[in-house]
């Protein structure tokens, strides 16, 4: 049977990253399944951890001196989807397995547009009861593994499922993945903040000769 992974990575920094925990929960079946198992494990990466990951994880280079080493990891065998919050990072650091991606990171910015911040704790705190907060506070603030980020990863996919009750299979799931990383507004550059079928049609020939992403290139060409 094929698997689902809700995955998250700790790594050395964000230059040349190089895995040093992996954790997951794994689903089979059906999105709405409550019957998962995890997974979580620690990996010596070869090379120093950098400051600001350090400050960020708190995971030192001592603590991974025993560990094995990070070429020695592997998704679950079966594994047909990855799901994340900003998946890509972390399907890179594993080095790209041939799974499909499912993206928590664009669905929230598309469903709910109206909050400030589409971070995984903002959006634990936003959507949760008022009632829960002080429990997602404590999670938050005990961030030693990321394993929590994974758990609250899955309580977010279920927001989004609660908000969009037509998706009912794993491929509905990532088709709105899919669409919802296609931008609107353009992300950067002098037209920065313009919605993107109306930039100048010399800009949009420009960029697509450019190194950009392919949900970028997707919208350009079809506008």
């Amino acid at each position: 049977m094929s698997k689902v992974v809700v995955f998250d990575t700790e790594t050395t920094g964000i230059t040349e990253p190089v895995l040093i925990e992996a954790a997951g929960i794994i689903i089979n079946g059906s999105p709405f399944n409550d019957q998962t198992e995890t997974f979580s494990q620690r990996y010596n990466p070869g090379k120093p951890i950098s400051f600001g990951a350090m400050a960020t994880h708190n995971i030192l280079d001592c603590d991974l001196i025993d560990c094995p080493p990070a070429t020695e990891f592997k998704l679950p065998e079966n594994t047909a989807y990855l799901v994340g919050h900003n998946i890509d990072f972390d399907w890179e650091v594993i080095g790209k397995p041939n799974v499909r991606l499912i993206d928590t990171l664009p669905m929230a910015r598309k469903l709910w547009t109206q909050l400030d911040s589409h971070n995984l704790g903002a959006l634990s705190y936003a959507l949760c009861d008022e009632s829960e907060r002080p429990e997602i506070r404590e999670k938050l603030i005990n961030r030693h593994s990321a394993l929590v980020d994974v758990e609250l990863c899955l309580e977010l996919l279920r927001f989004i499922l609660k908000e969009k009750s037509e998706l009912k299979s794993w491929g509905d799931i990532w088709r709105f993945s899919e669409e919802a990383r296609i931008p609107d507004i353009m992300p950067f550059g002098k037209h920065k903040g313009i919605a993107i079928k109306d930039l100048p049609k010399d800009y949009k020939t420009w960029l697509l000769s450019q190194d950009i992403d392919k949900y970028l290139k997707i919208v350009l060409r079809a506008k």
